[in-house]
């Protein structure tokens, strides 16, 4: 098989295809390749939807390890880390960040190989390939590309729009595309997209029209802030159009809410019947790259880990993100107090003395001659500890069948989950105005509310209370926090209201804290304070300035005209 070389990271990250064997995802277990396919290949329909097999992992991998939650929790103040990752946590990225440059790498590898599949496909597909086959191959490319971009224009505004790869080897002409054009773009990508792909899976865990829905939903509410200002107001057709597809989804998908909100994140919760587009990891023995490595960088300690790792030991909730659910009041400026029946908050960090039965924890003889125990999250006794990660953490090898080791884990990464279609309906219902009381808005939103353990949102009387832009996003940071999710929200907001998202990212506290329980094991409530010599970094500076990703300083090196001025993409 023929090998090609490219030039750098922008233009030329077209990765070979590579299939993996030994997987868990039927349409993963492909025999291995390790060179770009040619005529030989595309020559049954089981090939060709073998040709986008890569496209549910190993091009996001790069992403997924660590950007994932350094660009969408970090920068956001869902969550930090102490010793760490401080030039997101502080919102100071810089060109040279190394995870600023690993999504930056690994959204336009998903881009590069996205196009050169589309190519392969239409290049050399045989006459035994059926045309409902190719049509939904080269859709499930296309949504990749689409979902990539979305991205890619989020974070660092002005980048180049590329549709084929093999065009720009020998070209030196590449520019950045405006932010508004890049948005027509992947809108009209996505519609066709939506009428091409199944109502359902291909095969389990691809997606389907209502994943590209679903996408549709997630870009008409943004896309309807872009280029608004306070005068104008977001864009009322796009927020129809948001709604319209979020309930389309919602009404016709056949998908459903898990009734219990931590089920979400027991293994195996793959492709289940909330998941509308997951990462497909694999457990892969012997092989990176496929495997979901990034439980690895985020679980506490190496006690509940597969074979050694665990190095999230200094991960956790930030105080702002503590301080957001019911029954965590503030006593004083220095303090936080209470409990929560909202079961999002044990499912999402872990707080001293909670219990989690499907984790196993290495502990000392003098606990247990077994040498082991289910998980009770430990009390560190001083001025600094962490309500560190739970959300996506699964333990040990013999807690998930064997499927788990070093930087090797098999449990999907959500991309899209249906609670997100109700909290866009409300919201876009919501649009430009200061409340809402539309009855269905209202049920939506407390569908996802109260599937949490929390009562209706309603007052003393049973009577429906009002949605507000507040209500609605501190739902979404709660609901999604430690999913890479909620700095697209601040982002969506910073396009039509930049003030406002700098004041609540200017306005969280990110600083040390202790977390003390009344009683240990299984407490009743936290007391959260503080470290009182812990008085700067409590708090960052976000502006004009510094809320936009800088493009790595490698790729503005390796392409100089990603400098000019952005051009309209056709």
């Amino acid at each position: 098989m023929k090998k090609i070389k490219y030039k750098n990271y922008l233009v030329g990250l077209v990765i070979p295809i590579i299939f993996f064997s030994g997987c868990k995802k039927d349409f993963l277990e492909k025999p291995p390749t390790d060179a770009i396919v040619d005529a030989g290949f595309y020559k049954t329909d089981e090939q060709v939807m073998a040709g986008t097999a890569s496209l549910y992992n190993k091009v996001w991998f790069d992403y997924n390890d660590k950007a994932s939650y350094n660009l969408g929790d970090f920068r956001s103040g869902t969550a930090f880390s102490a010793y760490n990752d401080r030039g997101n946590v502080l919102f100071n990225t810089t060109a040279e960040n190394e995870q600023n440059s690993a999504a930056y790498r690994s959204f336009f590898q998903v881009v590069a190989q996205s196009n050169l599949t589309i190519i392969n496909i239409n290049k050399f597909a045989g006459e035994a390939v059926s045309p409902s086959v190719k049509k939904t191959a080269i859709a499930e490319a296309r949504f990749m590309r689409a979902v990539a971009y979305r991205y890619l224009v989020m974070n660092w505004g002005e980048v180049p729009v590329i549709t084929n790869n093999l065009d720009l080897l020998n070209d030196t002409s590449l520019q950045k595309n405006t932010v508004p054009s890049i948005w027509r773009f992947i809108t009209r990508e996505m519609r066709e997209v939506a009428e091409d792909l199944p109502a359902t899976p291909a095969q389990v865990g691809r997606v389907t029209k209502w994943s590209a829905e679903g996408m549709l939903a997630r870009f008409y509410l943004t896309r309807a802030g872009v280029g608004a200002t306070g005068v104008t107001g977001r864009n009322q057709t796009f927020l129809d159009s948001a709604k319209w597809y979020a309930q389309d989804v919602i009404q016709n998908s056949g998908k459903s809410l898990l009734s219990n909100y931590a089920n979400l994140f027991l293994y195996p919760y793959d492709n289940n019947a909330e998941s509308l587009f997951e990462l497909q990891w694999v457990y892969s023995p012997g092989s990176y790259g496929t495997a979901n490595s990034a439980i690895s960088q985020m679980t506490y300690s190496n006690d509940i880990a597969a074979n050694g790792d665990g190095w999230g030991g200094d991960k956790g909730a930030t105080w702002w993100m503590l301080s957001q659910y019911d029954g965590i009041t503030a006593s004083g400026d220095t303090m936080l107090k209470g409990r929560t029946l909202d079961q999002r908050l044990k499912a999402t960090y872990m707080l001293p003395g909670a219990s989690y039965p499907e984790i196993t924890q290495t502990v000392a003889a003098s606990v247990n001659p077994a040498l082991k125990q289910k998980l009770i999250f430990p009390w560190i006794t001083g001025d600094v500890n962490f309500a560190s990660l739970k959300k996506y953490i699964i333990g040990k090898a013999e807690d998930v069948g064997g499927q788990a080791d070093k930087q090797n884990y098999p449990n999907d990464t959500y991309m899209m989950r249906l609670a997100e279609m109700y909290l866009i309906y409300a919201e876009a219902v919501l649009g430009n105005n200061t409340s809402t009381t539309d009855a269905t808005a209202w049920q939506y939103f407390n569908m996802v509310h109260t599937r949490s353990g929390l009562a209706s949102y309603a007052d003393p009387a049973g009577a429906p209370i009002p949605l507000t832009f507040d209500a609605i996003f501190k739902e979404r940071i709660i609901e999604f926090a430690m999913e890479g999710m909620a700095w697209y929200d601040l982002v969506s907001l910073h396009y039509y209201n930049p003030q406002k998202a700098y004041s609540i990212i200017n306005g969280q506290d990110r600083g040390f804290y202790n977390i003390t329980p009344d009683v240990f094991p299984n407490p009743t409530q936290w007391t959260i304070k503080k470290t009182s010599w812990a008085t700067t970094e409590r708090n960052v500076n976000a502006s004009e300035g510094n809320f936009r990703l800088p493009i790595p300083s490698t790729e503005i090196s390796q392409a100089p005209n990603l400098a000019k001025p952005a051009v309209e993409y056709p």
